[in-house]
């Protein structure tokens, strides 16, 4: 098939998006490809629809668990065989998922960068039939960037075995330097680099200095209908956010990093089909979610970035449809922002004592260590050695660039269970132990291979099939445990400190002082980008622009800076006029600002002066649409 026919039929769409086609038919002819899209701006099809066009499978590489699982999620529902490999993964399944590959029963294999520092895994990877090799939330890779994570500087490493595979990087943002540091660090030599305009005319960019932000949050609710998510820094701020807006009869919830897989799929699933209308959450919600009819997206709290700002303010009006995307910020706020690079960089001789204070709390020994994955308790950490958060977060942080050690803040491990008796000694157990026999019976029938290796088990969906209480299940499963029968390892969602290198004396620790002091200038510039887009007078689309580059976008007439400097008072006759216009056309159907500027023949900025009294009046209202109608 053709690239459209794929698109047709596994996606149901006649047409590709901007620069889709142009990036697969570059990858078709052999060569590799940078590709800036927008968020929701359709990265994925531009390595799906190539891979289903070859033999062989597409290899891809993801940062986090749930965008691979969700992407594996969503190919499945198209019928189409992928995998992903993840943390918590027994041997045995990552050796099935491989084995799948290597048959060519797999289209598509999703690791983590993480994967390919194993020697082991890559011997593996390398004997598998890869035509395709695509590189997601490439910027990672950029250590000027900012999100660097440098586990993405192994990726390159697997293109010595495959050659002749293009290879496609993607990212939502990346600066002209980021750019040119994913192409190097890629080895992306014949590559053509893809960007379409950061501009996106359906949204309506504002930057508001607010000092009740309480308030200023519930009348924005009040005013904008619909599906949206307000971002906070804080985990304990969005619980405490969501509670005050759900008391004012706001139907929001909230997510973060610290709850359970569980909790925070649940709070996901209801949000994305309406249940819950806004989402309070930090910046770790949102990624790889594809929900085109988000109205609104507010930050409650500054972002350090640009690049992170477009990103998640980005996920409003997918659908195309007019959507807010507003910041609200205050003056504290700006100068607790200017201080962070010092925060955030902290000296070396702290990044030595929290190394020295991490060895003495693993008791890990001089020499030894390297490889070694340990469960890691921060509170108690921060407790035992007396140091400050910031400190132990950044100087960590520091360890991990330097490729010293690896710090993952919540690693999620299944549960498991292996039968460690003989089936002789188990008939016997169950003679005896008749409150058992039920659960062992189930396990048997429901997992296979479980006298041999330890098996993945769900224990929701145990109870579930034995009709059984999920608290007594769980009873059952320690007493079996305790009698030898099983062995059972509870599932856990802790953070892990892994050694990529032995430890040294801490007097022995150097960081590449150049590139560090490096990665602190491009912080601060950065932080002074954010703190300009607040303290902009310009047009805040054309501001975001030149910020990556792209000059061709040209004033929106519709963000907070362009409606104050095009606004000019109506005279009363012309108001009226307009006012009674607006009526007749909301009188015969719902129309969204641009349809009816095109009808009136008049600037949008006019529009919105009369819409705001209007407002005022309560004579209008907004569909989750975006298009107006008379009350």
């Amino acid at each position: 098939m053709t690239p459209k026919e794929i698109l047709k039929t596994y996606w149901g769409h006649d047409s590709f998006r901007p620069l889709q086609e142009e990036i697969i038919n570059s990858i078709l002819d052999g060569k590799d490809a940078l590709a800036v899209l927008p968020t929701g701006g359709g990265k994925s099809i531009c390595f799906q629809v190539p891979a289903l066009t070859k033999s062989g499978c597409c290899l891809v590489i993801s940062p986090l668990i749930a965008l691979m699982e969700d992407q594996v999620q969503n190919l499945e529902n198209l019928n189409i065989p992928a995998a992903a490999i993840v943390a918590g993964m027994s041997h045995h399944e990552i050796s099935e998922i491989l084995r799948a590959g290597l048959d060519d029963q797999l289209k598509f294999i999703y690791v983590s960068p993480e994967r390919l520092e194993s020697r082991s895994f890559i011997e593996r990877i390398i004997q598998l039939p890869i035509t395709l090799i695509a590189v997601d939330e490439a910027h990672c890779i950029s250590q000027w960037g900012y999100d660097f994570r440098p586990s993405y500087l192994n990726i390159a490493n697997i293109r010595d075995h495959f050659n002749d595979v293009p290879l496609i990087a993607l990212t939502a943002s990346a600066t002209e330097l980021v750019k040119k540091d994913i192409i190097e660090k890629l080895r992306m030599q014949q590559s053509e680099t893809f960007m379409t305009s950061f501009n996106r005319e359906n949204l309506v960019y504002k930057a508001e200095l607010c000092l009740d932000k309480i308030n200023r949050v519930r009348s924005i609710l009040d005013t904008v209908p619909g599906s949206g998510i307000i971002y906070c820094k804080t985990r304990r701020k969005t619980k405490e956010l969501s509670d005050l807006l759900n008391q004012q009869g706001i139907n929001c919830d909230y997510y973060h990093a610290g709850l359970s897989q569980e909790a925070r799929k649940e709070k996901q699933e209801k949000w994305i089909i309406g249940s819950t209308r806004m989402m309070i959450c930090t910046n770790a919600f949102g990624m790889g979610i594809d929900k085109p009819n988000v109205r609104l997206v507010v930050h409650a709290d500054i972002p350090d970035c640009i690049e992170n700002y477009y990103q998640e303010a980005g996920r409003a009006g997918r659908d195309g449809n007019e959507s807010y995307a507003i910041l609200l910020y205050n003056e504290s706020e700006l100068a607790e922002l200017k201080n962070q690079p010092t925060i955030r960089f902290p000296e070396i001789k702290t990044i030595r004592i929290v190394y020295q204070a991490l060895a003495n709390y693993l008791q890990i020994p001089t020499g030894l260590g390297a490889n070694q994955s340990f469960d890691f308790n921060l509170e108690d950490f921060i407790k035992k050695f007396k140091l400050t958060l910031n400190d132990v977060l950044y100087s960590l942080q520091a360890l991990k660039q330097e490729r010293i050690i690896s710090y993952m803040e919540q690693v999620f491990k299944p549960s498991s269970i292996q039968f460690t008796c003989t089936k002789s000694d188990l008939i016997e157990f169950e003679k005896n132990n008749p409150i058992g026999d039920e659960v062992v019976k189930c396990l048997l029938r429901t997992y296979s291979g479980i006298f041999d290796i330890p098996v993945r088990i769900d224990e929701i969906q145990l109870a579930r099939i034995l009709k059984m209480n999920y608290s007594f299940l769980i009873t059952q499963l320690d007493f079996l445990n305790k009698n030898n029968i099983i062995e059972y390892s509870p599932r856990r969602e802790t953070p892990q400190i892994v050694y990529l290198q032995n430890r040294i004396k801490t007097e022995e620790l150097n960081l590449n002082y150049e590139n560090y002091l490096k990665r602190k200038t491009q912080f601060i510039e950065r932080i002074d980008a954010m703190i300009n887009y607040c303290n902009s007078q310009t047009c805040r689309s054309t501001y975001i622009g030149k910020y990556f580059g792209d000059l061709t976008i040209v004033e929106c007439g519709k963000c907070d800076n362009c409606t104050r400097k095009n606004e000019q008072p109506i005279q009363s006759d012309q108001f009226t006029r307009i006012y009674t216009n607006i009526q007749a056309l909301l009188l015969n159907q719902p129309l969204d600002i641009k349809a009816l500027a095109e009808k009136l023949g008049i600037t949008k900025a006019a529009i919105y002066q009369v819409l705001a009294e209007m407002k005022k009046e309560e004579k209008i209202g907004i569909e989750p649409s975006g298009k107006l109608f008379l009350k």
